[in-house]
């Protein structure tokens, strides 16, 4: 029905409301608030708030006597009053026939809290109209409420009248029994007050009897409250007076009670202790009972941790989660009903609200425990003990965390932590490296020794002469041992880095193809179904999480290229203090012991392999061409260089190929910068080796040892030695040039490409003077007049005065080194064999392995070659030939020349001393190199003639007997020596007649004529008596070589 205006002020004034139509029961003072907790806590709070008010004198005298509360029996009158109650009234506003069904209808425990009850009931003292409007009549509307106010109203005008009525018969009674109660309360609250007062009297007289100034006390005469002598002796009737002093009639009774309580507590709390004891213990056990699954999952799974057992952990922590489910549910349904939750199920969400919180602490322990191990779970596993059939640590540690619930996504986390871990490992390792390459470096650069033996030892290592030879391994000779341990140590750094089987590579490679798995969602494959069945929310990777994983890729790509340009790039370093001072750790890089640290990646503090006190100083700058290269060591030759570097170019080829060929480095764009990579390493190797080659070429004189060659007696060994050192540096520097080994690997088409022109004409260059400098040093060796590399240059000991020393199955035979015509004619014979064989076999070899053609470079090495043996061969000749024509001149200018007779028969004595000198000429030739021995014959044969015509010349006329006399020593010459007559020869003869022939008469050249025959009969004695003398000229010609004499004109 409508409501007034006045009347609706009424109402929200009345139950201070806002609205007629208020959502929940407005909250009054203490009663409001009291019912609130009699309807929270229905199992004893309200029984604890109202035993509070014991009595009606006050609350102070209650805490007064809290210990003996639980022996008094002031509270037996309410609790008797309360009893009387009825268990169940009609409503008071007339709606319901019963209150305690319709409590029972809204799921209030009436029936089992006495006190609860109560407060529902109209005849209970404990009545809270408040409460009982909000539970009885919560869904009533006002004008339900306003008929049951008129209902209410009228039973109590009906109650009235019967009371008035009651009163009204029994007035007089009402008023003697007041007025006896006034009197009987009066009695009480003045009895003692008399004597009381007479007492105080007497001490106020007694106190100032002396008249004491009002400004001066004493001790003694001390009145008041703290007075001794005068402190009134309580009385029996003032103990029992209800006056403050006496406690309201209780301070009678207080003092034996009081002690009574003590005598009780000491006397029955042990038993009575004990007995709540048992039934605590007795609730205690049958709770643990009830709820001992429950209480054993902490236990359950802090053992599981202990014994790192994920799936116990796994499986305790569902069963945790699922019975805080049913807790949780409990609740929610208790409150979404509005109605009060029983014991039982208070109970079973406590102990589970116990349980969850130890577990869900045990659980984020457990988990920080997974994520730490998961971020560094960044070892490979070795091939050996790798098991297909068992999942990789990190695989269990994202299952697990999958399963346990994670705000972060783990595969993610994992895949960008061992970035990070890669990132910093390549870093620090290959750092470190280069700072232990450098302190090598430096200590074998200030070593200032150059071991001439050593050297000549390295550079005739290659050779594969003798069996000896053929089953001994040479690579640990190429070098000194400091030199090969940097190399070693060069090589095992590069490897270490770019080694896809065993370097961080392989790490970066096995990376990208599990991250590229978890893009494709094939990887989440090989999870347990107990991961999926958990929830799909981070098993697929975020698109910005691909895109920077795809990033992180690249960049570890460029991180390795770029640690390797600068190594081979970069000078080497002048202030290393800096590269080895501690590096802050990582977040990925937690610390850990130096064992570990060392097996997994390097830590802040690094381990060297030397002394950081004695770090010696920079190499001393010569000038040398290695001072510009860090990766070169020091006085390192050519072979171990060229060696090493075509074995490292491999290694740098085959990783730029590996990388080039990762999808997403195509898709990036990097594969030309890898290819830049490739191409500077090569032109930066072949810069170190092209220097170190022309170094070891000038310095290749020391292999010669002036020991005969075991194939060839007339060579020594260092054709054969410098072949050898040629053909391997060529062997190398090819495999550093074409990086050949490094090709066949995928996607090395599009980094490892041909070298360009200009590296090619590097390498031709250098080829061309190295033969241009191992020539001039085989000169200068022969050239010298005392050969300092005879006693120096030995090092295998072989070298022994004209005796033989075994070499594999070889004899080696050493010569006079100290006779230069021995070295100078052996110095031609090696020339020759190097014109002939070796050195277009050489060209042959460079052009092959490097597809090039070097037609104008052989012509210039032919030319050189014959103008170094023309050289070689003039400094050992001219000394022979200006004693030949020395002789010659000076026994044709002899004034004794012409003969005394009319006809000579013999001829003149220079004639038998050039023969004579030929013969000791020829047996040194063949005793040395007997190949030469038509050549230099044939030579001084030509220089004879010559020295002969020159001679003939200088007289200017010539009688018969002269002209006899000079054809006859003309003739016997030529035929002794006419095995070796060259062309040239010959028309130098024809020349000398021509001479003879100008300075006679016709009448001398026609008696001539007739005396021929005569002649020749004379020449034919002189050979056959000269036939023992001279008879090393009429040895057969074997091996002769093309005669020369025109070439040495």
């Amino acid at each position: 029905m409508p409501v007034s205006a006045d009347r609706e002020r009424q109402l929200l004034n009345k139950y201070k409301l806002t609205t007629l139509y208020p959502d929940t029961w407005p909250h009054e003072g203490n009663d409001s608030s009291e019912d609130d907790d009699v309807v929270e806590q229905p199992n004893g709070a309200a029984a604890a708030r109202h035993t509070s008010k014991l009595s009606v004198n006050s609350r102070s005298s209650l805490s007064r006597y809290r210990n003996i509360d639980r022996h008094a029996s002031i509270r037996s009158g309410t609790t008797d009053s309360e009893s009387l109650v009825q268990k169940d009234e009609p409503d008071p506003l007339g709606k319901a026939p019963s209150v305690a069904m319709e409590l029972k209808k809204r799921g209030v425990p009436v029936e089992d809290n006495l006190k609860l009850r109560n407060r529902f009931m109209l005849s209970s003292t404990s009545f809270s109209p408040a409460l009982f409007l909000s539970q009885v009549h919560q869904d009533a509307s006002t004008e339900d409420l306003l008929r049951g106010l008129d209902h209410l109203s009228q039973s109590i005008e009906q109650k009235s009248a019967s009371l008035k009525v009651l009163v009204e018969s029994n007035f007089e009674k009402f008023v003697k029994a007041k007025a006896t109660i006034d009197n009987v309360y009066k009695e009480m609250r003045d009895q003692g007050a008399e004597a009381d007062t007479q007492q105080q009297a007497t001490a106020r007289r007694t106190s100032h009897s002396r008249h004491a100034s009002r400004g001066q006390t004493h001790f003694r005469n001390t009145s008041g409250a703290f007075s001794l002598n005068n402190k009134p002796l309580p009385s029996d009737k003032k103990k029992n007076a209800l006056t403050k002093e006496s406690e309201y009639g209780v301070q009678g009774i207080k003092a034996p009670l009081v002690e009574a309580a003590i005598k009780a507590e000491e006397v029955w709390g042990p038993a009575l202790g004990g007995r709540e004891k048992e039934e605590a213990l007795k609730s205690v056990l049958s709770t643990m009972d009830q709820y001992r699954d429950i209480f054993r999952l902490s236990g359950n799974m802090r053992e599981s941790a202990r014994k790192n057992d994920y799936d116990n952990i796994v499986d305790a922590y569902k069963q945790a989660k699922k019975y805080a489910d049913q807790a949780r549910n409990i609740a929610e349904v208790a409150k979404g009903n509005d109605a009060q939750l029983g014991d039982s199920d208070a109970q079973q969400i406590i102990v589970t609200a116990k349980m969850w919180h130890d577990v869900s602490k045990q659980i984020e322990d457990f988990k920080r425990e997974v994520w730490k191990k998961l971020k560094s779970s960044h070892g490979r596993k070795l091939a050996a003990v790798a098991d297909e059939s068992e999942h990789e640590e990190h695989m269990e540690l994202i299952g697990i965390l999958l399963q346990l619930g994670v705000d972060e996504n783990p595969i993610w986390e994992w895949l960008h932590s061992r970035y990070a871990y890669l990132k910093d490992k390549i870093a620090r390792s290959f750092e470190r490296s280069r700072i232990e390459l450098e302190i090598m470096r430096r200590k074998i650069g200030n070593n200032e020794n150059t071991d001439v033996r050593a050297l000549a030892k390295h550079l005739r290592s290659v050779e594969t002469t003798g069996a000896f030879r053929l089953n001994k391994d040479t690579t640990k000779d190429i070098d000194t041992p400091a030199v090969l341990a940097f190399w070693e140590k060069v090589q095992g750094s590069v490897s270490a880095l770019l080694s896809s089987q065993t370097g961080i590579l392989g790490e970066v490679l096995e990376y990208w193809e599990t991250a590229q798995s978890f893009i494709d969602n094939k990887a989440q494959k090989s999870f347990p179904t107990a991961v999926f069945a958990a929830g799909l929310e981070h098993l697929e990777l975020e698109p910005d999480d691909v895109q920077n994983l795809r990033s992180g890729a690249v960049d570890l790509v460029n991180v390795i290229r770029e640690s390797i340009f600068s190594f081979f790039s970069d000078p080497p370093v002048e202030d290393i203090s800096e590269l080895y001072s501690p590096i802050p750790p990582t977040p990925i890089t937690p610390a850990t012991d130096s064992a570990s640290a060392n097996a997994l990646t390097p830590s802040g503090k690094r381990a060297f392999t030397f002394d950081r006190s004695t770090v010696p100083p920079p190499s001393p700058k010569r000038g040398e061409s290695w001072e510009k290269f860090a990766f070169w060591p020091p006085q390192a030759n050519s072979l171990s260089g060229s060696l090493y570097l075509s074995r490292i170019l491999v290694l740098v080829g085959t990783a730029a190929s590996e990388m080039a060929s990762m999808p997403v480095v195509k898709q990036a764009r990097v594969a030309e910068s890898l290819k830049t990579l490739v191409g500077a390493v090569r032109e930066r190797c072949v810069q170190a080796v092209c220097a170190a080659w022309n170094t070891d070429a000038e310095r290749c004189k020391v292999l010669e040892t002036w020991t005969r060659s075991p194939d060839r007696k007339d060579l020594t060994v260092m054709p054969s030695s410098f072949a050898a050192f040629e053909e391997k540096i060529l062997q190398n520097t090819q495999k550093i040039a074409y990086i050949t080994d490094a090709t066949n690997t995928k996607g090395s088409a599009e980094v490892v490409v041909s070298p360009p022109a200009k590296l090619l004409q590097a390498l031709r260059s250098c080829f061309v003077t190295s033969l241009y400098k191992a020539l001039s040093g085989m000169v200068e060796n022969a050239e010298n007049t005392k050969n300092d590399s005879t006693n120096d240059a030995d090092p295998d000991g072989v070298t022994v005065a004209k005796s033989g020393a075994v070499d594999g199955d070889s004899v080696t035979i050493a010569v006079d080194a100290n006779n230069r015509n021995i070295r100078m004619l052996l110095t031609l014979s090696n020339l020759a064999h190097l014109r002939a064989d070796i050195i277009p076999h050489l060209i042959s070899q460079f052009e092959s392995s490097f597809s090039v053609k070097l037609t104008d470079e052989s012509k210039t090495i032919r030319d050189v070659l014959g103008q170094i043996d023309a050289r070689l061969f003039q400094s050992y000749a001219k000394p022979t030939v200006d004693k030949l024509s020395q002789i010659v001149n000076d026994g044709i200018t002899s004034p004794g020349w012409v003969p005394s007779t009319p006809r000579p028969t013999d001829a003149k004595p220079y004639v038998y001393d050039v023969l004579l000198l030929l013969v000791l000429v020829h047996s040194e030739i063949t005793a040395t190199a007997s190949t030469l021995t038509n050549q230099i014959l044939s030579y001084l044969l030509e220089q004879s003639s010559t020295a002969l015509i020159n001679a003939f010349k200088q007289r200017t006329k010539y009688t018969l007997p002269a002209l006899m006399q000079a054809t006859l020593d003309v003739e016997f010459m030529a035929q002794t020596l006419n095995n070796y007559t060259t062309d040239r020869a010959g028309e130098v003869q024809s020349q000398i007649y021509l001479a003879l022939d100008e300075r006679t008469d016709n009448d001398a050249r026609m008696r001539l004529q007739q005396e021929l025959p005569e002649m020749r009969s004379i020449l034919k004695k002189l050979r056959e008596g000269t036939k023992g003398e001279f008879g090393c000229f009429k040895r057969d010609r074997r091996g002769r070589t093309e005669r020369a004499g025109s070439s040495r004109g």
